[in-house]
């Protein structure tokens, strides 16, 4: 069988991405405000003219109307270009590092949802059930397809994956009222099924990970006199960003740390 070539399935992955990131610039903007997604249409919230079709390409539209509205003139964020270059850049790590294996569709579906609720987490302090909901629904169908059609019925990588699926969900539920909310409670199991697929060292970088970045930035806030220790810091970005570290370098770092205590 031929496979596609490598630099093809890279830049389509490129172009998906940044269409999944103009779609994610809608989700992270309205599911907070309770606001449906598809009516109305997207519209410049300045002077509330219609955005044309021809004006919401991602990124290029941006760059064309040099960050501004074709219609008041008013400044366009450019975190929208960005959330869209974001998003394109994580879905070609995905395809560069687990090319045509059959776990990349649960891969870009675990980062898609995880663009949208490191943003709403950032701009709001929660995490959105509906999005948690909709991530991991398309996780666990990804991952069930891989199961059908990996070589053989991948029954070591489903007993993992709903073994760390339990153990995320647990260590969280266990956390939750001293400093985390309900919202990353939610979000920890769908965490723990992805990585836990992938097996022992993606999950526990992926969990360690999310607790020591969590640490360092909490820390460095403290000291530049940005936070005290009552301070709230939401943190569904750390376990996201741990989540990451976890998914493309996981494998290494744990083999490395096996390494460094004489374990490997």
């Amino acid at each position: 069988m031929t496979l596609v070539p490598l630099e093809l399935v890279l830049v389509s992955l490129g172009v998906l991405g940044l269409l999944v990131g103009s779609f994610l610039n809608v989700v992270i903007h309205r599911v907070p405000e309770g606001v449906s997604l598809m009516h109305p249409g997207s519209a410049c919230p300045a002077c509330g003219h219609a955005v044309r079709a021809y004006d919401n390409v991602p990124v290029l539209s941006w760059l064309l109307l040099r960050g501004r509205c074709r219609d008041c003139d008013e400044p366009i964020s450019a975190r929208y270009p960005l959330v869209e270059l974001a998003t394109a850049l994580l879905f070609v790590l995905v395809g560069a590092h687990f090319r045509w294996d059959t776990f990349t569709p649960a891969a870009l579906a675990l980062v898609a949802g995880g663009v949208a609720l490191f943003m709403i987490d950032l701009d709001r302090q929660r995490l959105p059930f509906a999005v948690t909901g909709v991530t991991g629904a398309l996780v666990a169908a990804a991952l069930v397809v891989d199961a059908v059609a990996g070589s053989g019925f991948r029954v070591t990588a489903l007993w993992s994956a709903l073994l760390w699926l339990a153990v995320y969900g647990g260590v969280w539920l266990l956390t939750a009222g001293r400093g985390m909310g309900l919202g990353d409670v939610a979000l920890a199991p769908v965490l723990g099924l992805a990585l836990g697929w992938l097996g022992w060292g993606p999950t526990l970088v992926g969990l360690l990970g999310g607790f020591v970045i969590g640490a360092l930035v909490g820390a460095v806030l403290m000291v530049v006199g940005r936070a005290g220790r009552r301070t709230k810091v939401p943190h569904g970005p750390f376990m996201l960003l741990g989540a990451g570290l976890g998914l493309f370098v996981g494998d290494p770092l744990w083999s490395a740390y096996l390494g460094l205590v004489g374990l490997a």
